[in-house]
């Protein structure tokens, strides 16, 4: 299967160029995709728009001092891309959301599979605006799905725990948190298993609530560092279920496979 994804540079493109390839699809890589030029998929049967364009670091709060720019760039930019896809013969779309379209509802709110959106942040907004954009396109011979997933972790240059690992490391403060995670490679695994079954619709994506607490704990009995960690967190979180994934056999790795993932993702000198 020919693939046509955008953000394939990106920690989480990186994953899923990674999975596509291992799987045995091409996958076309579409870096200019914002920039309003004409998108080359013809030829592509699968549309995977992971792409998404903020200020380094931030998602919530991405669009920095250019909140139009960020709209323009990300909502607009998206929906043209989707309407690309769709005149040039594109039979599947799979958009990466985010579990920011929840993002005004009160924590502690269960999130099960089809909670409408409720958008806070700017970010969330985008998002939701691009599922609702996308999902209007759906039609037969053309299968669109949006993907809610959570924080994204892995290995890999530059991933979302290399700050907050350095300053543990260095006895610089952390901020207690707690939050929802999941591994590129499970959020890989439900995107190919949406392609092979065509399904439709908004999925929830999510594995660990992790507290930095814990987080840290393992990487202290990993490196030694003689520093505690941070207290936990007393933060009440929204925890999203995933039921029509693990209908369709998703199962995501869970401790075991944070375990498995920290030592390529701590500081290999103790930093």
């Amino acid at each position: 299967m020919r693939i046509a994804l955008t953000g394939a540079s990106g920690l989480v493109g990186r994953f899923l160029s990674r999975a596509f390839r291992a799987e045995g699809h091409e996958v076309e890589t579409l870096p200019g995709w914002r920039l309003g030029q004409p998108a080359p998929l013809e030829g592509c049967e699968v549309l995977i728009h992971a792409g998404f364009a903020h200020v380094p670091g931030k998602y919530r709060g991405g669009e920095g001092d250019d909140p139009e720019g960020f709209v323009a760039l990300n909502r607009d930019g998206s929906l043209r891309l989707f309407q690309q896809a769709k005149a040039a013969g594109v039979g599947q779309v799979v958009f990466l959301s985010s579990r920011a379209v929840y993002d005004a509802l009160p924590a502690g709110t269960p999130l099960p599979d089809g909670t409408p959106s409720a958008p806070q942040s700017l970010y969330g907004r985008v998002k939701a605006e691009a599922e609702a954009g996308l999902a209007a396109l759906d039609a037969p011979g053309f299968a669109t799905a949006s993907l809610r997933a959570t924080g994204i972790y892995g290995p890999g240059e530059g991933h979302k725990w290399t700050g907050l690992f350095a300053d543990y490391i260095a006895g610089r403060p952390v901020t207690p948190r707690i939050a929802t995670e999941l591994h590129g490679d499970d959020l890989s695994a439900a995107i190919l298993l949406i392609l092979r079954s065509g399904a439709r619709g908004a999925f929830n994506a999510s594995d660990l609530l992790l507290d930095r607490h814990d987080l840290l704990a393992e990487a202290q009995r990993l490196t030694g560092c003689p520093y505690p960690p941070p207290p936990c967190a007393d933060a009440v979180v929204s925890v999203m279920s995933c039921d029509r994934l693990a209908a369709m056999g998703w199962q995501p790795g869970g401790w075991p496979r944070l375990r498995d993932s920290l030592p390529a993702m701590l500081p290999s000198d103790g930093s």
